[in-house]
């Protein structure tokens, strides 16, 4: 620990005594300073012990004794060393006084021990403290890479959480808790996600403190990771400000983290070729090769069902964009789910994607694929696991964010992705389970939907996919004729049409819900082949004329 006066008072060498402030003794000394100016305040910086012999001082002057203390104390000085048998043969009963009313401690020195006796007490102590705070820090920087070698980053926050006396928490891309110590500081540390979520918005390496002396903790958040956006965080909570040999640990288990982080993007990247592999192998039908190459790394994906994700980006819409490019234009809101936090994305939503179900995959212990394909990410994730959630939460969380941007700029979408589902499958269905994705993906992409499930699509009514503007187009050529018709107050060859196709051609039923004779009804339906030039005989032309009728009504 630094030096403190009582330190000094007990210093063998030195003969001081106290004659104030006796109470107060225990404040640490960070210099030893000699001044004899009548006002030394400007050039202190807080945390010296004085030293005077009063050359220029009246120090029997009560109320000039009263303003210099009192000057003293609000700049922070600890102490004030007055020698004796220079100026004065005592130390003046003003100048004791002085000290007593201010609380400053005030230490007299024997003419027999020089200030410069006192300057290097003051800093062979220091040092000292200092060469036990760097031998600490190295050890402490030995026991935490150890920790991280056999331990993982769960044995490595134990051994920092003891280094400080507190705790410490690791949080994944997404702002997740990943790792905590003690057990009992998972839940602190969830407390603190917001905090985590703010701090990685900031350009990387950044830091912060939250907390203080009227809450439970003091708590130090630090990214890491050397890219432009954070890979994780670090969060160190302590009761009170860390000293030096705690920051050194901190600091350890940042360049620690950061080493592991990076050791772990060069193996993802060759993960992620050789996934590149496997999912060629499957597509191509050779599950068992596909086996064979993933071995350990992607060998339980592929003994279960899985979902394939297909996943494209979309083009941020013009109307957003000026929008945004408006001065004084009202913010447009992004989604503000944790996912949108992921590290590094550089505002690429693939990367966000990924993260995402990696994060999520992660934390869950489940083996993901993830595999860019040139304008396309291909993800294969367990059926019904947590990666799998994660990727429809993420997706949710864009669609409520295009809702908002829709309602605040008419025309405006957010642009980020599109993301089609395939049904559960295996590996031997795994080109039909593509198939389907594609398929999700193409309807997602015309509905303006963020993520359609193959499955839902399959199970629902065609009609919405007749809402595409080439089906309208189609509609509205080929029934234009016999709304023209109409439009002359000739008849309503639309609604017969319509109820004639409705009923399968059964003249008396369709006459009937149209309050017709079967007469009437047989002249309009001969009046439509006329007009359209085409034959309700042919089923071709009758399927046509029914598409067509429920696209013209289909929102």
């Amino acid at each position: 620990m630094p030096p403190t006066l009582a330190s000094l008072v007990h210093h063998s060498a030195l003969k001081l005594t106290v004659r104030a402030g006796d109470d107060r003794l225990d404040v640490p000394v960070r210099w030893a300073h000699v001044s004899e100016l009548a006002d030394p305040v400007p050039y202190m910086e807080g945390g010296e012990l004085l030293l005077i012999t009063a050359l220029k001082l009246d120090a029997e002057d009560p109320e000039a004794m009263r303003r210099y203390v009192r000057r003293l104390a609000g700049a922070g000085v600890v102490g004030l060393g007055f020698a004796v048998g220079v100026n004065y043969e005592e130390t003046p009963k003003a100048l004791v006084d002085a000290a007593e009313e201010e609380g400053l401690p005030l230490l007299e020195v024997p003419r027999r021990t020089p200030f410069l006796a006192i300057s290097k007490a003051v800093s062979a102590a220091i040092a000292a403290d200092q060469y036990r705070a760097v031998t600490a820090g190295f050890a402490a920087q030995r026991e935490l890479t150890r920790q991280a070698q056999t331990g993982g980053p769960e044995g490595l926050l134990a051994a920092l959480a003891s280094q400080v006396d507190g705790w410490a928490a690791l949080y994944d891309a997404s702002g997740a808790v990943v790792a905590s110590a003690p057990e009992w500081a998972g839940r602190r540390a969830a407390r603190l996600t917001s905090d985590v979520q703010k701090l990685r918005d900031r350009p990387a390496p950044a830091s912060s403190v939250v907390g203080g002396p009227e809450n439970e903790d003091r708590v130090e958040l630090h990214t890491i990771g050397t890219g432009r956006r954070p890979r994780a965080a670090l969060a160190v909570g302590t009761a009170a400000a860390p000293g030096t040999a705690e920051r050194y640990a901190v600091h350890s288990a940042i360049a620690l983290l950061t080493l592991t982080t990076e050791r772990s993007r060069s193996l993802q990247a060759a993960e992620q070729r050789v996934g590149a592999a496997v999912l060629r192998m499957l597509l191509a039908g050779e599950p068992d090769h596909a086996r064979a190459v993933a071995g350990g790394l992607y060998g339980e994906l592929l003994d279960a069902p899985f979902r394939m994700m297909v996943a494209e980006r979309v083009p941020v819409s013009a109307a957003l964009a000026r929008a945004e490019a408006r001065k004084g234009a009202p913010p447009v809101e992004r989604p503000s789910a944790a996912a949108l936090a992921a590290a590094d994305t550089g505002g690429d939503p693939f990367a966000a994607l990924a993260d995402v179900v990696e994060s999520a995959a992660a934390r869950a212990g489940e083996a993901v694929l993830v595999v860019p394909e040139g304008e396309r990410l291909v993800v294969l994730a367990a059926d019904g696991g947590a990666a799998a959630a994660a990727c429809g939460e993420y997706a949710a969380a864009l669609e409520t964010a295009r809702a908002g941007i829709r309602e605040k700029v008419p025309g405006g979408e957010e642009g980020g992705l599109v993301v089609g589902l395939s049904a559960p499958a295996g590996p031997i269905a795994a080109s039909a389970a593509y198939k389907q994705a594609e398929q999700a993906l193409s309807v997602a992409r015309r509905r303006g939907r963020v993520l359609v499930e193959h499955e839902r699509m399959a199970a629902g009514s065609v009609l919405p996919l007749l809402a595409d503007d080439a089906v309208r187009a189609f509609a509205d050529g080929m029934l234009r004729p016999l709304y023209e018709h109409d439009a002359t107050g000739r008849g309503d060859l639309v609604a017969s049409l319509r109820a004639w196709l409705s009923k399968h051609g059964q003249w008396d039923a369709a006459a009937a819900d149209l309050g017709v004779h079967r007469h009437t009804l047989r002249y309009r339906m001969r009046r439509v082949e006329e007009i359209l030039g085409r034959s309700l005989d042919d089923p071709d032309v009758r399927m046509e004329l029914w598409l067509a009728l429920k696209a013209a009504t289909t929102e």
